[in-house]
């Protein structure tokens, strides 16, 4: 009983999200999915967080993310929702 209590606290308290993904008591992952919305022409593509690629609007062609190493940069302008 107290086992579990404890358990449930460390995930109520966000100190499980801080480790590092390999070191969690349950492994997940840190990148996802999102939503872009384009600034220009409001089209909205799908686009992985670690793409290590540009990704560029279908409508318009302007550039809605570089990679960094890590995660995407998004344009100024452009907003995004993670897909669940």
């Amino acid at each position: 009983m107290e086992l579990s209590n404890s358990y449930n606290n460390i995930f109520q308290e966000g100190v499980e999200r801080n480790k590092h993904k390999t070191k969690r008591i349950i492994p997940n992952p840190d990148s996802y999915f999102m939503d872009v919305k384009c600034p220009k022409c409001s089209s909205i593509l799908i686009i992985f967080s670690h793409s290590q690629t540009r990704v560029k609007c279908v409508g318009c062609d302007t550039i809605l993310c570089t990679p960094t190493g890590g995660k995407v940069r998004l344009i100024i302008g452009a907003s995004f929702i993670k897909k669940q």
